[in-house]
């Protein structure tokens, strides 16, 4: 991709899709967003949402996308605790995206083979 400039900085556009694409990149990631695009999910619920995620796998990938600024973890003063996730304002930015994805799977989905679900470890009780 050719860099262009905006004033007086050069920028690669490659190098910031990169970045972009950095975001959302992870085995994880982006059924997570997808999920919480959707509503607001506590911890258990989004374990149970993805089969074969693990709770480290989860953990891990959540805290990314928040330090990234695209989830919000509430932590409620409760006992037990109650913890919800939700996509900030910046994700909600990505839903044409999202729209865009589903408009192009209800087109294309059914030409793509189907792949065994096996993802990861099998969650226990499954």
């Amino acid at each position: 991709m050719e860099k262009q400039t905006k004033g007086n900085a050069e920028i690669n556009m490659h190098e910031e899709m990169r970045r972009a694409f950095a975001l959302l990149s992870g085995k994880w990631k982006l059924e997570i967003m997808w999920l919480l695009n959707q509503r607001i999910y506590r911890f258990g619920e989004l374990r149970k949402a993805i089969p074969g995620i693990t709770q480290h796998m989860l953990t891990a990938q959540l805290r990314e996308l928040e330090a990234d600024g695209l989830v919000s973890r509430t932590v409620f003063a409760e006992v037990p605790p109650r913890v919800e996730y939700e996509i900030t304002s910046k994700a909600r930015g990505l839903g044409p995206t999202m729209q865009a994805l589903t408009a192009w799977w209800n087109e294309h989905g059914k030409s793509v083979p189907v792949k065994s679900n096996a993802r990861g470890r099998k969650a226990k009780g499954s």
